[in-house]
């Protein structure tokens, strides 16, 4: 019998309040796909020294990483605990950008999970840190939406956004396809259409398609569609173009519910 993959997920988070929405539809996603997570956090030396002294300062850094340590181990042993589910985690201070570069190098995980705030989608952890994730990291990144959860022991309802392959990252797509409830919906975007808005099934009966005409409001009118249509993760491809980054920031701005940017 083939062995299940077991995939890694990274969270990185600011340990502000929407920390535990992320964790909550992480384990969600984790148990879905079967996979380990580690929570990883970092803090700036801006925050913490205050004075220029050497001595001074390293006290500050050993007392501030003592409360950071038992503040990220309570949160992950009470989520631990309720859903049977180990969560390993670290942390470290230095700069935001350099620290995430250098896990992401040395332990390559396959997703990286950031949490999405209603009006700072991108600016999650300071310094612009979502952007730098999706230019910089080649693996599949979760933006968790704070509004609409990912809830434990409940199927997906999953959409594919546009050209978004589901051979794209294959053994994740397939996944995801499994345990998802029936049928997944597909939305597109076309350019000079006459036609607004169509839904359609396949001869099977098992596709539902939604199209849509490009225009200024396109990503709100697609931010209702999912929400009619009960989606909940929504599945889309990362480019580095400049009009395709224009309209991923509008996808992430519009819409509520959490999203999977594959490569």
């Amino acid at each position: 019998m083939k062995e299940e993959k077991k995939y890694k997920i990274l969270v990185l988070s600011d340990l502000k309040k929407s920390t535990q929405s992320v964790l909550k539809s992480t384990l969600s996603f984790a148990k879905i796909i079967n996979a380990d997570i580690h929570f990883f956090y970092i803090k700036k030396p801006t925050e913490i020294i205050k004075n220029d002294n050497q001595l001074s300062a390293k006290r500050a850094i050993n007392k501030e990483s003592f409360m950071i340590d038992k503040k990220i181990k309570n949160l992950l042993t009470s989520f631990s605990d309720d859903n049977n589910t180990s969560i390993k985690y670290s942390f470290s201070v230095g700069n935001v950008k350099n620290e995430i570069d250098n896990y992401l190098n040395k332990n390559n995980p396959d997703i990286v999970v950031l949490g999405k705030r209603k009006s700072k989608s991108f600016n999650i952890l300071g310094d612009n840190i979502t952007d730098f994730v999706l230019q910089n990291y080649k693996g599949s990144v979760i933006i968790a939406s704070e509004e609409n959860i990912l809830e434990p022991h409940k199927k997906l309802s999953l959409g594919f956004l546009n050209d978004t392959k589901e051979d794209t990252n294959i053994s994740l797509a397939l996944d995801l396809k499994a345990k998802s409830k029936e049928p997944v919906k597909y939305f597109r975007v076309v350019k000079n259409s006459e036609i607004e808005k169509e839904t359609h099934q396949n001869l099977e009966g098992k596709k539902i398609e939604y199209v849509f005409e490009e225009n200024d409001t396109i990503a709100k009118n697609i931010s209702n569609y999912l929400s009619k249509s009960n989606v909940n993760l929504l599945c889309l491809t990362k480019s580095k173009k400049a009009n395709d980054t224009a309209f991923l920031k509008k996808i992430i701005n519009d819409t509520n519910v959490s999203l999977l940017l594959t490569t």
